[in-house]
């Protein structure tokens, strides 16, 4: 399995942090719903875009179906890349707020010599246009699956206000570089094998 692990923090500071809000001993008790608010993108066409929260509200998962770029060899000149902005309302608990402490992907790549595959993730609130994003960066010849993790560190999560609703987004992409007359490759950040291919781990607070 080849793997990219970033140890560097995902550079969240969209807004303000919530300093009145203390670090949570526990996950809200209540369940924790997620709202789907906008699709967009050649990755996620409509219906191959799911979303669910764990059992225990320590993370919410993403799992797409048909999220594939490939070059190389009979593919069009837009197969290279393919991306999904995902808007989602996260409904939450009176008294909590959170953050997003780290963020799991996998898939598949099936690259060939000098052939080079990248996923990348930016994430942000609404209603501010900087974002944080980290890039990884798989080699040909592979053909096997692939996973990586970004991990913020605990004092630089940020956290949505206190006591407001803020659609949270989500920008995926994988894209694949390759000659135009090399065999073909491809990069898949998709459930291939019918499991989750992106968690997204809460990091949360209580609110006063």
């Amino acid at each position: 399995m080849i793997s990219a692990i970033s140890a560097a923090a995902m550079a969240l500071s969209l807004i303000s942090p919530v300093s009145a809000a203390a670090a949570a001993d526990t996950n809200p008790p209540d369940r924790i719903t997620v709202d789907v608010v906008t699709v967009n993108g050649s990755g996620c066409r409509p219906g191959t875009a799911a979303v669910a929260v764990s059992p225990d509200n320590s993370a919410f998962t993403v799992t797409y179906s048909d999220f594939l770029a490939q070059a190389g060899t009979g593919t069009a000149a837009t197969d290279f890349r393919k991306n999904c902005q995902l808007g989602l309302r996260i409904n939450i608990p009176q008294g909590f707020t959170y953050g997003i402490a780290s963020a799991d992907y996998r898939g598949y790549a099936n690259l060939k010599r000098n052939a080079t595959g990248v996923q990348k993730a930016s994430y942000y609130f609404q209603g501010h246009s900087a974002t944080g994003s980290r890039t990884h960066t798989f080699y040909g010849p592979t053909d096997d699956n692939w996973q990586a993790t970004d991990t913020t560190e605990v004092s630089e999560i940020v956290y949505q206000p206190c006591g407001e609703k803020r659609i949270f987004n989500v920008n995926a992409e994988v894209r694949v570089m390759a000659k135009a007359d090399a065999p073909t490759s491809f990069m898949t950040m998709d459930s291939i094998d019918g499991g989750v291919n992106t968690i997204y781990h809460f990091s949360w607070k209580t609110c006063p």
